[in-house]
């Protein structure tokens, strides 16, 4: 770790039909205005006859105006799903004990390429991140930021082998690798033997179906933004507990806040000093890149 020599800084209006004249000819003139006084009467449910369906387009969204007894009133049986909830119909579902998974549209997803490893025997039995009890066996994943029991779809690039995953753990706590698996998860996807592979993560989203609405939909279930929580940069690790304390005070000269987590690694006690980074994950990469700079070359982004 290189010597640092100054505190760190981070820095609707009716528009006529295309084609069509402004003015109407007086021998038009009394049809083309009958025409818009009836639209008129139809977009207003002013004037339409009891239980006439009308569907129109408002703000994109489809609305069901139903007229009678000369009152309108509005249902949404026909309201589309949010962008992020929107399943694309070429996308292939994963089912998963029962549930039927997609992957979240890319533009408010999350997707990562990188490299894989797996963590087993040393861990099986002990407690995760999230509390539960790891099982070795379970199809089951460790990552730095993506909230807690996010499922995700994970393929091998190395040999195109799939696997579906939840993550109920953090880590893996080195650089230059996005996920651990369990051993189950890494034998299925072929890699178990040779200890890493070059994956692909893809956050997954539960479907549902509503067949009340016309016609019957699939739908995403609502999903965490995957840029919210509460994150923080690991700076270094050490098995001396001091040395984790001095790191952490000198942190706090430079004005940014930090702490000392205690985990466990070879069977032996390791001290790990990260640094506070705000609940935004956007944010939090910008100060990781400071970091960097800044003489943490190791530093990574991992939420609590």
């Amino acid at each position: 770790m290189s010597p640092i020599n100054s505190p760190l800084k981070t820095t609707a209006s009716a528009v006529p039909p295309q084609g069509a004249d402004n003015t109407l000819s007086n021998a038009h003139g009394f049809g083309a205005a009958l025409i818009l006084l009836l639209a008129a009467a139809v977009m207003t449910g002013c004037a339409a006859s009891g239980g006439t369906k009308v569907r129109v387009i408002d703000g994109g969204v489809k609305v069901r105006m139903v007229k009678g007894g000369g009152k309108t009133r509005r249902n949404a049986p026909y309201k589309q799903a949010p962008a992020a909830l929107r399943v694309d119909p070429t996308l292939k579902p994963y089912t998963v004990a029962g549930h039927t998974y997609y992957p979240i549209p890319s533009a408010h997803g999350f997707e990562q390429t990188g490299i894989a490893s797996w963590y087993g025997r040393d861990f099986h039995g002990k407690k995760t991140s999230n509390g539960e009890t790891y099982d070795m066996h379970a199809m089951t994943a460790a990552h730095k930021t993506l909230p807690m029991n996010t499922m995700l779809l994970v393929k091998n690039l190395d040999n195109g082998r799939e696997a579906v995953v939840r993550v109920n753990d953090r880590g893996p706590f080195v650089r230059g690798r996005i996920i651990d698996l369990s051993y189950a998860a890494a034998k299925k996807l072929g890699y178990a033997a040779k200890g890493t592979a070059r994956v692909r993560i893809t956050a997954l989203a539960e479907a549902e179906r509503r067949p009340a609405a016309k016609p019957a939909t699939i739908r995403l279930k609502r999903h965490p933004d995957f840029d919210s929580g509460e994150f923080f940069i690991q700076i270094g690790a050490f098995r001396s507990k001091k040395n984790a304390a001095r790191l952490k005070d000198r942190m706090l000269s430079w004005g940014r806040k930090a702490v000392v987590r205690k985990g466990e690694l070879a069977g032996r006690p390791i001290y790990r000093v990260q640094v506070r980074a705000g609940k935004s994950l956007k944010k939090a990469r910008h100060l990781e890149r400071a970091l960097e700079h800044a003489g943490f070359p190791g530093a990574f982004v991992i939420a609590r």
